[in-house]
């Protein structure tokens, strides 16, 4: 048998003894209930760890290996704070010169020929109260993607999940013949959240942990209805950059779990 590691301290006389004994061979008393089951392990016997021990340990090995990754990031969100940044400037800046939404990067059904609008759409805002509730939910799921994968591929998949749910709009308008503006970034918003909930889905059932799918889903709704009360914030828009984050945070969760 391997040598034996002295890591257990007996209650009564302070001792330390063997983990694989059930009374203290100095006093007698009783160190635990039963000794643990042993398995060969490298020419040895070990204890055999529960399957409560065994997911703590896996814990810990993926923890250790995020711990560099989170190092080589930093610690501020740089996507999370560009992506609230950059609107807020935008609109403060539109507010002053006194220009209206469609001249000021909102993409106007039927468009024309300007297709660089559809990038800048999801940074175009009508109100305060728009880019507050787009905000608040890039503040609470962007920077667990950030963590998960970097803050340049989490701008990259956010700014597309803006772009592609302004197309999605526009092509569901231009075929109803609408004449309407679409702006604002509930696309992204609702592609973070999709993302997020994915990545920490799959997470979670490799570790054992749970997700708060009822606080997910309370923030998916509350984006998903801006339309009720933002003229700008294009139902399909949001829905389709919801299904951009959702497949792209499945995928990466899947190409970077380990085997």
């Amino acid at each position: 048998m391997s040598e034996t590691e002295l890591s257990v301290v007996c209650k009564s006389c302070g001792a330390e003894v063997s983990p694989y004994v059930t009374e203290c061979p100095y006093c007698g008393a009783r160190v635990r209930k039963r000794a643990p089951d042993l398995e060969r392990k490298d020419g040895g016997f070990e204890a055999k760890q529960s399957r409560r021990e065994k997911r703590r340990e896996q814990k810990r090995r993926q923890k250790a290996e995020r711990a560099p990754r989170a190092a080589i990031l930093g610690a501020r969100p740089w996507a999370t704070i560009s992506l609230i940044l950059i609107p807020a400037v935008a609109m403060l800046v539109r507010i002053a010169l006194g220009n209206q939404l469609d001249g000021f990067g909102g993409v106007l059904v039927p468009l024309d020929n300007e297709w660089w609008r559809f990038i800048t759409a999801p940074f175009a805002y009508l109100s305060v109260g728009y880019l507050f509730a787009v905000g608040l939910a890039l503040a609470l799921f962007a920077p667990g993607l950030e963590r998960r994968f970097g803050s340049l591929p989490t701008l990259i998949l956010l700014v597309a999940c803006g772009a592609l749910g302004t197309l999605a709009a526009y092509a569901i308008a231009d075929a109803r013949d609408a004449f309407e503006v679409i702006a604002g970034g509930n696309g992204i918003a609702l592609g973070a959240i999709a993302a997020w909930f994915t990545a920490a889905a799959a997470e979670a059932r490799r570790t054992g942990e749970e997700v708060d799918v009822a606080g997910v889903a309370i923030a998916a709704a509350v984006i998903l209805l801006l339309p009720v009360v933002v003229p700008t914030a294009d139902f399909w828009s949001g829905l389709a950059g919801g299904l951009v984050g959702a497949v792209a945070g499945f995928t990466a969760a899947r190409v970077s779990s380990p085997r």
